[in-house]
């Protein structure tokens, strides 16, 4: 390579208004952005994105269609290389696609002999043992992996990848900063805010039942509390969190919800006003960790529990299994003990965002090296 400017097309859940997977690009491009400036080289992001007009304005980069073929090769064959990640892109719970995807796009860039990245994310669940050889015939390809839990680097452990070439990071999203003026929304009040962030789960809607009598026995035991839910996925979120606020009757006058919210920064801010966050969505709990604001878990999914393992926590429920008592209880105590969970976790904290970067930092040493010889 004989120019310092380097072009990274970057292939994940991007542009479907999903407020977690934008973080996630966003933490990625401000990352690389980081360690561009720290290196002395210049990285232009291209982005696969599902609305790439909406990610090219968010974001000031350049934004391929990710379905559309033609849009996706030429992307490929304008970039030097192929980052693939964060979030949980290789699973089959939600769909049987969405690995043959990832993995083709990752296959094709390999095919045009870009070099390729894995990065930070969370692999599973594979319930299909046919996509265990597909995994680990991609990744032996590439030129760095890295996940965000010692879960994910298990599995592809399992799949026979060999375990040094894993590296275990926190998720990309653990670094993402707040805007300059982004400390703070609204006016200053006496009033204690919880962020709700809920989505749908169960089709019996059981866990949003249970999670609504847990709210009201909060409300009721707190004068001063006010309930701000933050929906991540829109539309379907803002649905789910309407199924709750309905169900809380007589306390409806104490509840809100932060309508619209699609740049990540903004939803972080959000949650950074938060005194409490009580969370179904990973990246409510992870912006919620990286701004010190205690949170309460409710897991659907393995990597809910895997982040809150990195703190020595464990989700108050899970859509499985949801005692509205409990998890009542568990809340008004994290409520009650802000401060003091908030400096006995810091030290972590700082060092899961500290570790952040380290993906970018290697795949821009990288280039780095590729452009000095």
């Amino acid at each position: 390579m004989g120019s310092s400017v380097v072009k990274i097309a970057l292939s994940g859940y991007y542009g479907f208004d999903n407020s977690g997977d934008e973080a996630v690009l966003q933490s990625i491009l401000f990352a690389l952005q980081e360690q561009s400036k720290e290196q002395g080289i210049q990285i232009e992001p291209i982005v696969l994105s599902a609305n790439p007009e909406k990610t090219a304005a968010m974001y000031g980069v350049k934004a391929y269609h990710r379905m559309k073929p033609g849009a996706l090769f030429r992307a490929l064959r304008e970039a030097d290389g192929l980052i693939s990640g964060g979030g949980s892109l290789l699973q089959d719970a939600t769909s049987s696609k969405t690995i043959p995807y990832y993995l083709a796009v990752l296959k094709l860039a390999q095919w045009l002999r870009k070099p390729t990245f894995i990065y930070s994310q969370g692999i599973g669940p594979v319930g299909r043992p046919m996509f265990f050889g597909w995994i680990r015939s991609v990744f032996q390809r590439c030129a760095y992996v890295s996940v965000r839990d010692t879960e994910s680097a298990d599995l592809l452990v399992r799949m026979r990848l060999p375990r040094e070439r894993i590296t275990v990071v926190p998720d990309p999203v653990m670094g993402l900063p707040l805007r300059a003026n982004g400390a703070a929304v609204g006016a200053p009040s006496v009033e204690r805010t919880v962020g709700v962030s809920v989505r749908f789960w169960n089709e019996d809607r059981s866990e949003l039942e249970a999670l609504s009598r847990s709210l009201a026995l909060l409300l009721a035991a707190n004068a001063d509390v006010r309930l701000r839910f933050l929906p991540f996925h829109l539309p379907l979120d803002e649905v789910a969190s309407q199924y709750v606020i309905d169900r809380l009757g007589d306390h409806g006058s104490r509840v809100e919800m932060a309508r619209g919210v699609v740049h990540p920064q903004d939803m972080l801010a959000q949650v950074a006003a938060c005194d409490l966050l009580i969370g179904m969505r990973l990246h409510s709990l992870i912006y919620a960790a990286s701004q010190y604001v205690p949170m309460v878990g409710i897991s659907y999914d393995p990597k809910i529990d895997q982040f809150l393992h990195r703190l020595g926590m464990k989700a108050a429920a899970s859509t499985a299994s949801f005692d509205a008592d409990a998890f009542a209880e568990e809340a008004q105590r994290l409520l009650v003990d802000r401060e003091q969970w908030a400096a006995s976790n810091r030290a972590a904290i700082e060092e899961l965002k500290a570790q952040a970067q380290l993906p970018a930092k290697r795949i821009v040493s990288f280039y780095k090296q590729k452009i000095n010889k």
